[in-house]
């Protein structure tokens, strides 16, 4: 029997076969089903969404983890030696669910923290001990499909992962939310603003950024022209041309842009107000 008789006998996909039967689709192979799908898309037999997300689960197996993690520059870590109050003054100041914790001085990953679970804790910080209460990491590398990471979220229930390199060093996390918007599109949250504010205008020709915007973005709204080299925020933009992570109210220039920071901590800038046009502003 030939290869291309033996591929026909095999059964299609359900989901493949419910779209043959509903939408007379003749295709055979993902990019031909593609293709079938932008032709129902244009004559409105499917709703533009619904086609993006087939589009979504059709490309879903094909991508890595590295493309959609949250780098580590990004990461909010919690210090395995922080006491009580220093946890929750770290979790006031970002508000997330979960966070890995780190033994900053070995550089060492040592679990995952629940945000919830440090209730227990109100009124007797006294007894707190960060050990009880951290839970396993779960560790995949950069290279793993992303089909098989949401096998292993729901396999170990886990609601994040924390991202290895080769040589089993921290290099970023991703999350549930994270996976399930590769099909399903941007899924906000009660924390997501519901207007972009990365960038803000507060005077002329002076903005407040988010260190997390990305350089394209800046370059977008503000007609700066910075390359991407090592970087892809403004953040990382910063650290890479002053060599260190700034302090508040440190400042760079950089293509007549001013560059001064707002919000930093030892992991991180947070925000930065940028200033452009400086040689026009000095002249008058």
């Amino acid at each position: 029997m030939k290869n291309n008789d033996i591929a026909s006998s095999q059964p299609r996909p359900r989901w493949k076969q419910w779209l043959i039967e509903h939408l007379d689709l003749d295709s055979q192979t993902p990019g031909q089903l593609l293709d079938d799908l932008q032709r129902a898309n244009d004559k409105k037999i499917l709703h533009a969404d619904e086609v993006k997300m087939i589009q979504g689960v059709l490309e879903f197996g094909t991508r890595q983890v590295r493309e959609i993690m949250i780098p580590r520059s990004q990461i909010s870590f919690i210090d395995h030696d922080a006491d009580f109050s220093q946890i929750l003054n770290a979790i006031a100041g970002t508000e997330h669910s979960r966070y890995p914790v780190l033994n900053k001085s070995k550089d060492e990953l040592i679990g995952i923290l629940i945000a919830k679970d440090l209730l227990k804790y109100i009124g007797r910080a006294d007894s707190f001990a960060i050990n009880d209460i951290v839970r396993p990491a779960l560790l995949v590398p950069e290279s793993q499909r992303l089909n098989r990471l949401l096998a292993e979220f729901r396999n170990s229930r886990s609601h994040m992962a924390v991202v290895l390199d080769e040589y089993a060093g921290v290099t970023g996390l991703v999350t549930f939310e994270d996976v399930l918007e590769q099909i399903v599109g941007d899924i906000d949250d009660e924390h997501d603003d519901e207007e972009d504010l990365n960038i803000r205008l507060q005077a002329p020709n002076l903005y407040w950024v988010n260190a997390t915007t990305a350089v394209s973005e800046l370059n977008e709204v503000l007609a700066t022209k910075f390359v991407i080299e090592d970087y892809d925020t403004v953040a990382g933009l910063v650290m890479h041309a002053m060599g260190k992570i700034p302090s508040v109210g440190e400042e760079v220039v950089l293509d007549d842009v001013l560059f001064r920071i707002v919000e930093s901590d030892s992991r991180r800038i947070v925000s930065l107000e940028v200033q452009t046009n400086l040689n026009a502003s000095t002249t008058e």
